[in-house]
């Protein structure tokens, strides 16, 4: 009863908040946010463009850890678009085999290759709308491309930060455009790809789509759905994950 509660009590703290409260309190989470995770970045290991763009695809509905033991592999026999876009697609399947889904995501990948040496002389182009033509490339790995591997700043709406964006109250949809349109307002644009990072950080270390560790959540004050996770602070740590730990005195922000 006391988390019911505490969740109702949350929600109507946040329930007549401006468009312009919204703002600030979005910007001042992301900024405790980056005390909390001062090393978030993208968990895809990758040297270059090519390399981020093929294990983007590679991570659709399966970790970003699982993609990172597959990858060495992958492009120790493929380093470049011209290599991999001659491969055979049984060699690429077998290798892809563990990330799941594998016999579209070798012919994905393959067929991207071709396409990048076909229409971009086997380099990856810094343009979102060149790269949603390719074969298995969305909006969500378009911008993760253009983000770490350009610096071209733009928001990752993956699982996580549709959640997470939810649960702070900031949008109420689930179509990730829409999702992405509502969040756009409320930071500068030179912080969209760290506010991504921070939020998947967020989401995969502590806000988690089942059972979220509220009762250790840096930002809970600032949270319309605080409480819906355990609130006993020993209950709430045993739930964080990826090797975090609450610091000695509590977060500091």
């Amino acid at each position: 009863m006391a988390q019911k509660s505490m969740l109702e009590r949350s929600q109507r703290r946040f329930a007549e908040e401006t468009q312009l409260g919204r703002v600030r309190r979005a910007r001042k989470i992301d900024r405790m946010l980056q005390k909390v995770f001062p090393d978030a970045r993208a968990e895809l290991d990758f040297r270059n463009a090519f390399e981020l763009l093929i294990a983007t695809v590679l991570s659709a509905q399966t970790t970003d850890i699982r993609v990172n033991q597959v990858t060495p592999e992958l492009f120790a026999a493929y380093p470049d678009a011209t290599a991999l876009a001659q491969a055979r697609l049984e060699d690429v399947e077998e290798i892809v085999r563990p990330t799941g889904f594998y016999r579209s995501k070798a012919k994905n990948i393959i067929a991207l290759a071709q396409q990048l040496v076909e229409d971009h002389g086997g380099e990856v182009p810094a343009d979102q709308a060149a790269l949603v033509r390719l074969p298995g490339v969305g909006v969500k790995t378009a911008n993760v491309v253009l983000g770490n591997a350009f610096s071209t700043p733009g928001l990752t709406i993956d699982t996580h930060v549709g959640r997470l964006a939810r649960r702070l109250g900031f949008t109420t949809e689930d179509n990730p455009d829409k999702v992405e349109a509502d969040l756009l307002p409320l930071y500068k644009k030179s912080d969209l790809t760290m506010v991504s990072h921070r939020l998947i950080f967020l989401g995969r270390r502590i806000c988690h789509a089942r059972g979220p560790a509220c009762g250790v959540c840096p930002i809970a004050r600032l949270c319309p759905s605080f409480g819906t996770g355990p609130l006993d602070p020993a209950e709430a740590e045993a739930k964080l994950a990826y090797g975090l730990q609450v610091p000695d005195g509590g977060w500091q922000l």
